[in-house]
């Protein structure tokens, strides 16, 4: 068994968390995977720096910069210094076959990382982590094109709350603080989850288009573009 069941919850134990590193190693070898098959056959020219790097980095800078969290929101949620960025960077570098295996392993990461100590079902599960951050590869689809960086991660941003209100919906109703406005019960979730993530693409966006910034990314995209 993956898990422990508390009072109306479900907390992952060991097992539980050892199947999930393992499922993330075997997507990370998915995402070279993915990539080899666009390699040109027989082709034997060494890549110095393999997309599956580009993607690891990307995702363990995302996932440290997690844990820096720039303001508390006072519902709930915290505003984190670019983590979700970096996540959606990787599509669009690759493309979103790319972009959506990367973003898998980093909702493993971040159920790990908050989940795993309090579960109250599997499609709960599902709208909050798996699917929430794993749409942030979404981005991908911008690929190439103009402003496709900023409107790929925006969207990507969106998208991910909308998992995140489909969940609270229909989970989380219940824990609404007794200080949140009667007249916006119905909205709860739309505010809990947007009042969070739309500041943080707000400065993120604010952060992407800084010269130095800018210049920085633009080097890598150049660096990804001849793997």
């Amino acid at each position: 068994m993956f898990w422990n069941a508390e009072d109306g919850y479900y907390v992952l134990n060991e097992n539980g968390y050892s199947a999930l590193v393992v499922i993330a190693i075997l997507v990370m070898i998915l995402i070279d995977v993915l990539r080899g098959r666009k390699a040109a056959p027989g082709s034997t020219k060494k890549l110095p720096v393999t997309t599956v790097t580009f993607a690891g980095a990307s995702i363990a800078l995302a996932y440290v910069l997690s844990f820096i969290r720039v303001y508390r929101m006072p519902w709930g949620g915290s505003i984190t210094l670019m983590s979700m960025f970096f996540v959606a960077f990787v599509g669009y570098l690759f493309g979103p076959g790319v972009g959506f295996s990367a973003a898998f392993v980093y909702s493993i990461l971040e159920f790990i990382q908050d989940g795993g100590s309090y579960m109250l079902s599997p499609l709960q599960v599902l709208c909050d982590y798996f699917l929430a951050f794993t749409v942030l590869g979404v981005s991908g689809f911008f690929k190439g094109k103009k402003n496709g960086l900023i409107i790929g991660y925006i969207v990507a941003v969106m998208c991910r709350g909308v998992f995140h209100t489909i969940g609270g919906y229909l989970y989380w109703m219940d824990y609404m603080p007794e200080n949140f406005p009667a007249s916006l019960s119905a909205v709860y979730p739309i505010l809990y989850n947007y009042a969070y993530l739309v500041p943080e693409a707000i400065l993120t966006v604010i952060i992407v288009l800084l010269p130095p910034v800018r210049k920085a990314l633009a080097g890598v995209r150049r660096m990804a573009d001849t793997m």
